[in-house]
């Protein structure tokens, strides 16, 4: 792709404040929840303002980052997609050595780095590299040829030899819920790449297939014998057993997803308030950080919260479609 195609298209980038309004109103909800979860949470002891305070440090950092990325337009992007897909793979291979010990233990799997306080997971990186190494791939490979079968045959393979380094570190990770994500990258990056359909019809077909002995796999016994056999663990078909019947056992495996849902459900139309929050949910700061909004603000409360919610992901889409470029168009919806 010629640079000065990229630096015409980069000219007419704005700031779109739409966007930061509802990034910034999330922000400050995500502050609240944190506070009160903890503040109500006598299973851990946290300090709520310590907690709160952390978590508006990342955002800070995050701020920062944000700045700094602005500063890139899609020719620089361009360039060094590549890089910090190596970053990534780096820092993928690293904690496959350096892993949060307990974090292995509590979860089988090791793909977390802990320096003191902080911990995160490298494949956090690894998303938007990954993301924008393969709208690289596509808009080279699609300015260089035209779409025909043979052609199309051909990106495909060349996305997937850039997945393959990814999805065996993930292998060694143990971390199946993350290669879900990188996975459904992979697919949102086919459908947006113009590939014939000749060829999405026949591979949608075979992943319906996939999915379903798939889900023969993980609710029949003979199934989990076979996923067993391959390295599957108790938990994974645990935490499948709580998704699927959360009342089958609401103090063993279902338990925090069982407490989450009578949280919610408690909130009723316009919630308890944030002083009367009273239903006992274990780290609920983490993943059930949304029963705080239920009980607490009720049916009304997390309404406005998924609706803020729907607004930003159409502000993104919107934006998207706005751009003239292919290599900012496919990084950009599939980030979206």
């Amino acid at each position: 792709m010629e640079s000065h195609e990229i630096k015409s298209n980069s000219e007419g980038d704005r700031i779109d404040y739409g966007i930061i309004l509802s990034v910034m109103l999330l922000a400050l909800i995500g502050l609240v929840s944190i506070y009160l979860a903890t503040a109500h949470d006598t299973s851990t002891l946290q300090n709520p303002v310590r907690a709160t305070v952390m978590q508006a440090a990342w955002y800070v950092i995050g701020g920062i980052g944000i700045f700094f990325v602005m500063r890139f337009d899609a020719e620089q992007l361009w360039r060094i997609a590549p890089y910090l897909y190596g970053i990534g793979i780096f820092l993928m291979i690293a904690v496959l050595i350096f892993y949060d010990r307990n974090t292995e233990a509590s979860t089988g799997a090791k793909s977390w780095f802990a320096l003191g306080p902080i911990s995160f997971q490298p494949s956090e990186v690894m998303k938007p590299a990954y993301i924008l190494m393969l709208s690289r791939v596509v808009t080279q490979h699609n300015a260089a040829f035209s779409h025909t079968i043979q052609h199309d045959w051909q990106l495909i393979g060349r996305m997937v030899l850039w997945t393959l380094p990814i999805a065996v570190l993930m292998k060694f990770q143990n971390d199946f819920g993350t290669t879900l994500v990188f996975l459904a990258i992979f697919a949102g990056v086919t459908l947006v790449a113009g590939i014939n359909w000749r060829i999405l019809v026949p591979i949608a077909l075979v992943a319906g297939i996939i999915g379903t002995v798939g889900i023969l796999l993980v609710t029949q016994t003979w199934g989990r014998s076979i996923l067993g056999s391959i390295g599957f663990k108790t938990y994974q078909f645990a935490r499948i057993d709580s998704w699927l019947n959360p009342s089958g056992s609401t103090t063993g495996d279902s338990y925090q997803l069982w407490q989450s849902m009578k949280a919610i459900g408690s909130g009723q139309l316009t919630g308890k308030g944030p002083m009367h929050i009273a239903v006992p949910v274990p780290v609920r700061e983490s993943d059930m950080i949304f029963s705080v909004i239920g009980e607490a603000f009720g049916f009304v409360g997390a309404a406005v919260l998924i609706l803020l919610y729907f607004m930003l992901i159409y502000q993104m889409i919107r934006v998207t479609f706005d751009t003239k470029m292919s290599f900012m168009l496919t990084s950009r919806l599939v980030s979206s």
